[in-house]
């Protein structure tokens, strides 16, 4: 099945707009280390010196830490979208090389794979 151009287009603006709002979210809570990859570090902040600020810091840390991998993990799927659409090769599974399906990829358009993998 091949994505008419349209759709294709539509599915790109998704992925962008995805983009725009996961780099937002990150950029809250961590610094870009190298923004064209999606790569991202937690920021960690000082809260003060007193044992109880030091326990605040350590899981504000940690929350974030966990949120940050999240969102780091989605954008490198749209990244890896957008990359596939220049060259082409978007719309097919990663692991059986099907076409995954115009429905899957319009609720979710950094899809991997296809919904039998």
């Amino acid at each position: 099945m091949a994505i008419d151009q349209k759709t294709l287009d539509e599915l790109k603006s998704m992925l962008l707009k995805e983009k725009e709002d996961l780099e937002k979210n990150l950029g809250r809570i961590a610094k870009p280390i190298n923004k064209e990859e999606g790569d991202y570090e937690t920021s960690f902040e000082e809260l003060g010196d007193d044992k109880d600020d030091n326990a605040t810091e350590v899981d504000q840390y940690s929350q974030n830490l966990s949120v940050e991998n999240s969102l780091e993990k989605q954008l490198q799927n749209v990244l890896d979208a957008l990359e596939k659409i220049d060259k082409g090769t978007y719309g097919k599974c990663e692991n059986c090389d099907k076409d995954i399906p115009l429905e899957r990829l319009q609720v979710n358009p950094s899809a991997r794979v296809c919904l039998d993998c």
